[in-house]
């Protein structure tokens, strides 16, 4: 007797059918054509630090910028939240994990960050990557803080490497790691399980000196890809990121991925569009204006080599 094919099986061939295509195309390229084919983007409803509720969802933010990639933060990782990210190029999901508990007034995300929760949600994205072969790894946010407060060794760490590669060795780990933590001994011990450098600058303020933190996250982590991270909110100053400091990320950005300094960037996030739609909408444009060049990559380098600053449009009908 012959078992009947259900809808779910019928999709999760046509995404294997997707992915074994665009793995096939990426892997015959080893640097992105455009700025665009850089991008991530953080998505789902994250609540703290001030934050609102957004009209944008899992997937939705990184659609609105014109990314093909996606990270899956704050929310469960199983089937049905990859299905609803299906068509994306990649998908690396969070596993810190964030949480909500409920509170007087409605409720608030807490980062849980146990080892065990941790390896439980590694062994997750790694058996849904069977399913969904467009899920390319996983990411531990906050882990320097998470480290000191569960006093975590490197061989209990090491536990949630070997989980996430369990069912697919390939999966590579996104670590959080803030400018200001870019020192050896914190990380002595962990740096064989830290296969991508997810890098941010907490403090706007202090966008001035990335080129000095990217040498230095080059040199505690060399050979290690960096994943550059760009805040839309100033949870410092509690607003938008200043536009001026803003531009200076950005045509940093611009240079890194043009040079291969860094392997790309993540926006953070969907879920502050609508909060600061003044900084989102400029990213969007400056995306845009240097990802619909024919020369994509290669003309960018040359503006910057020149120092000609790149146009972009920033008027509503342009972005439509």
């Amino acid at each position: 007797m012959t078992t009947p094919i259900t809808r779910r099986d019928m999709l999760r061939g046509a995404v294997a059918i997707s992915a074994a295509g665009i793995v096939t195309a990426a892997e015959s390229s080893t640097h992105p054509s455009n700025l665009a084919d850089a991008g991530w983007c953080w998505d789902g409803q994250g609540f703290n630090g001030g934050v609102n509720p957004s009209i944008f969802g899992a997937g939705e933010g990184a659609r609105w910028f014109g990314l093909e990639r996606e990270c899956f933060m704050f929310h469960p990782n199983n089937a049905l939240a990859m299905e609803k990210l299906c068509g994306f190029r990649e998908v690396v999901c969070e596993i810190s994990k964030w949480k909500v508990r409920r509170c007087e007034n409605g409720v608030a995300h807490f980062l849980d960050g146990v080892i065990r929760t941790k390896c439980e949600e590694a062994g997750k994205v790694s058996a849904l990557s069977k399913d969904y072969p467009f899920i390319k790894g996983a990411i531990d946010d906050d882990l320097l803080g998470v480290i000191r407060r569960e006093k975590l060794k490197p061989e209990q760490y090491a536990a949630v490497h070997a989980a996430l590669k369990k069912d697919n060795p390939r999966l590579q780990l996104w670590t959080v790691v803030y400018t200001h933590e870019l020192k050896k001994e914190s990380w002595a011990g962990f740096e064989p399980y830290m296969d991508v450098i997810h890098l941010w600058e907490w403090d706007a303020a202090r966008l001035p000196e990335l080129p000095r933190h990217i040498d230095l996250c080059r040199e505690l982590f060399p050979g290690k890809p960096i994943n550059l991270g760009c805040y839309l909110r100033d949870f410092v100053g509690k607003q938008g990121v200043a536009l001026d400091m803003l531009k200076i990320q950005w045509e940093l950005v611009r240079k890194y991925v043009a040079d291969g300094t860094i392997e790309g960037y993540s926006i953070l996030g969907g879920f502050l569009i609508d909060m600061h739609p003044e900084q989102a909408t400029w990213v969007r444009d400056f995306i845009k204006s240097l990802s619909q060049n024919r020369r994509g990559l290669a003309h960018f380098a040359e503006s910057s080599e020149q120092n000609v600053p790149v146009p972009f449009s920033s008027r509503f009908w342009d972005r439509l």
